[in-house]
């Protein structure tokens, strides 16, 4: 990989985000890790003096399901490419009132219904367990939440619960109202696995999550139908590039407690580790082992 292959913000989103009018000297690079490929090639470029990474997380032509995405590829490719910032941007399904379609949230926990997805980097001869009593960096969440103000975001909520369900089906009536009862916020599909893989890589972590529809509790609003959420996209989706142009001058400067989470979360023995452990988990985690 070439020097000039680095990025200090990386997102990860949908393919709306290529038409980021800031973003200049644009090139592409396929990257190989060690958990296998990521969704697609990464688009590098420069957001004044911040150096910016892009995943479109579904593929370009969204052809991947949430379920089949490869998140430990995902952000093993930011972390080779130095990333310190990741932000999520995606769609989510409404368990609110208050939270309409075309409004945007940047929450701040998060509840796990997905199942058989793998979201961590150790295992097999390495045993880890990080803090994630806070799943996402406050500060990196505050400087997102004034990115979106400042690119122009009328109704934007900070704060609130992530439902991480498993998809690609929608909820039944009865789990969506079961969620609302866990006063949660927010559902969608994708965001946990890439903030628990970010809090293990020692990246800061936040997600931008654009409300598309009011899931299928509110009876007054139909169901939720795949072209009204794509209307509602397309719509924000040049709110969510603003929003990363603000961010990437915005970034928080200084140390932070996300970039040392694996001090003392590394419980094996060193000398057990084997060597081909060593060696897959020498971009996360190597000055540790």
């Amino acid at each position: 990989m070439s020097e000039d292959a680095r990025a200090t913000l990386g997102v990860i989103g949908g393919s709306g985000l290529y038409d980021l009018d800031e973003l200049q000297n644009l090139r592409r690079i396929r990257l190989a890790t060690p958990f296998g490929d990521p969704s697609d090639e990464l688009v590098l470029g420069t957001v004044g003096d911040t150096e910016l990474a892009f995943l479109p997380r579904h593929g370009r032509g969204h052809r991947i399901l949430p379920s089949e995405l490869n998140f430990r590829a995902n952000v093993h490719a930011m972390k080779q490419l130095g990333v310190k910032h990741l932000l999520s941007v995606g769609a989510v399904g409404s368990l609110r009132e208050e939270i309409a379609p075309g409004h945007v949230v940047v929450p701040d926990q998060f509840i796990d219904r997905s199942v058989g997805r793998t979201a961590t980097f150790f295992g097999d001869g390495v045993v880890a367990h990080v803090q994630f009593g806070d799943p996402v960096c406050a500060r990196l969440a505050g400087a997102t939440v004034a990115a979106a103000r400042g690119a122009g975001a009328e109704h934007l909520h900070e704060g609130g619960t992530y439902v991480n369900m498993n998809g690609p089906q929608f909820s039944t009536r009865a789990e969506s109202n079961l969620y609302r009862s866990w006063n949660a916020s927010i559902i969608g599909m994708t965001n946990l696995q890439e903030a628990k893989l970010a809090r293990e890589a020692e990246m800061c972590f936040a997600s931008l999550s654009l409300c598309t529809d009011y899931d299928c509790w509110h009876e007054d609003e139909d169901e939720v139908d795949v072209n009204a959420i794509l209307e509602v996209l397309r719509a924000n989706a040049r709110l969510a590039a603003r929003t990363v142009g603000e961010l990437a001058s915005r970034l928080p400067d200084g140390d932070c407690a996300c970039r040392h989470a694996l001090e003392g979360a590394i419980i094996s023995d060193p000398a057990s580790i084997p060597a081909e452990a060593r060696e897959r988990l020498r971009v996360i985690a190597g000055k540790y082992l």
